[in-house]
Parts: structure tokens; sequence; C-alpha cells
């Protein structure tokens, strides 16, 4: 039996040996097939290098730009000749249509009868008329200039005036009469309204802004009343915007 143990462990012993030199031994051949390329790079192909650095041709030149147009010929032509008063027709049709320019005229001014006077009317006796006048006719005299109007201001239909200043245009006030419940409850205080005031100064339109509930009636028959005297812009009668305060204390 011990023979058989002794004999076992050595073919294990021989079996990892094997595998460990059969592992180097590749280890050691990969590490070659690496390292010899890097080693000699000279070996490697120059023609496919040299091909990856060649330049690219170079792009196509612009095409030339499109020969400039001759420009049209001016041709001067001499008008046709009259026989007996009447045009001739041309003997052959023109293969080009030439363009025509004509002289330009002088001015009228400058066109005059010989012996004529400076500054004379066409169609005038050469040397002018003595004591006449120029162009037979007399010119009449320019109209005298028109003289604008001012334009008159207009006057707007509504103004807005403070009630401090509109209280001193006051014609009529009556006094309102204090509300008796409101005075058992010891309340006073101040109703303030907004009021239109017509072109005769009356009351026309009445509006409520704050105030006591028990206040506000008495407050309100008694401004109705009032009157005010007439406000005036630009001498026309207008209509007015203004702010109405009633005040109530309970000494009144």
């Amino acid at each position: 039996m011990f023979e058989q143990s002794f004999v076992g462990g050595d073919n294990t012993t021989r079996k990892a040996s094997s595998v460990l030199v059969s592992f180097l031994l590749q280890c050691s051949l990969v590490a070659v097939a690496v390292v010899i390329p890097l080693i000699y790079t000279e070996t490697l192909p120059k023609t496919q290098l040299t091909s990856f650095l060649v330049a690219p041709p170079p792009p196509p030149p612009p095409p030339p730009p499109p020969a400039a147009t001759p420009p049209p010929k001016v041709v001067k032509i001499v008008p046709r000749q009259f026989d007996a008063g009447r045009l001739t027709a041309p003997k052959q049709i023109p293969k080009d249509i030439a363009m025509i320019k004509e002289e330009e005229m002088p001015p009228a001014a400058s066109i005059g009868v010989v012996g004529g006077v400076p500054g004379g009317v066409p169609g005038g006796a050469p040397g002018g008329v003595i004591g006449g006048i120029i162009g037979a006719a007399p010119t009449a005299a320019p109209p005298p200039p028109k003289i604008e109007e001012k334009p008159k201001p207009v006057t707007p239909k509504v103004i807005r005036v403070g009630g401090n200043v509109q209280a001193a245009k006051l014609i009529n006030q009556p006094k309102p009469p204090y509300p008796p419940l409101a005075r058992q409850a010891r309340i006073q205080g101040v109703v303030r309204f907004n009021a239109v005031i017509g072109k005769d100064g009356t009351i026309e339109n009445l509006t409520l802004v704050s105030g006591h509930p028990l206040l506000v009636p008495s407050a309100t028959d008694a401004v109705r009343q009032w009157r005010y005297q007439p406000t005036l812009l630009n001498g026309d009668p207008v209509q007015v915007v203004t702010q109405i305060d009633v005040n109530f204390t309970l000494s009144q």
C-alpha cells in the first residue's frame, strides 16, 4: 500500500510541473509575438504608409465669368427725304432695329427773332412796338395775400373742477336736516358725492362715493336742491365734474 501511495504522489507532482512549464512556455511565445513588431518597426510596408500621407488633389478652378454683352450701337439715321411732298418708303427691310437718338431742342427762351427785343414774346414784331406793352395785353396786379384767421379754440363740453373751487360759486345751498336716528346713535361724519353740474348750474348727475347709510338720504335730498353759478370757458358755459362733501356734526 505504501509503495502505491508514494508512486501516486510522484505522478501528481510531475503533472503539475508539466502544466506549469507548458503555461510559462505559451506566455513567453505570446510575449515574443507582441514585442517583436514593436522593436522592428521598419519592417512595416512603406508603400502602405506613404499612401496614407498623400494629400488630396486640389479642387477644380471656378468657371470663368460670362462674357460681357457689348452695349447696343447708337445709330443716327438721317431723316427721310421728301419727294413731291410725300415720304419715300425704304427700299430694303433693315435686318437690325436701330435705336434713334434725337438731338434735344434748345429751350424756348433762347429762340428769338433777329432784331427782336430781349425778353419779348414769341410771334411779336421785330424791334418791338413803340409805346407798346410786351405780350399785347396788360397783366393784372397780383391779388393781395389772404390773411389767415386763427382758428377759434374748441371749448370742451365737460371740465373737472375741484370741490373747494366750485363751492365758492354756490348760489343756493339748503342745509340737510340731521337724521333723528343718526343723532340718537351719536353718528357723525362726511357724505361724499361725485356730481355733474349742468350749464345752468343745476345738479344733473349725483353719485355716492362714501358715507354712513343713516346720513346718505338726508344729504342726497339737500344736494339735489343746490344751485351754482354757471361756469364759463372761453365765454361759453360748460358742464363741470366736481366733488361735493356734506359734513354732519352733532354740534349742528
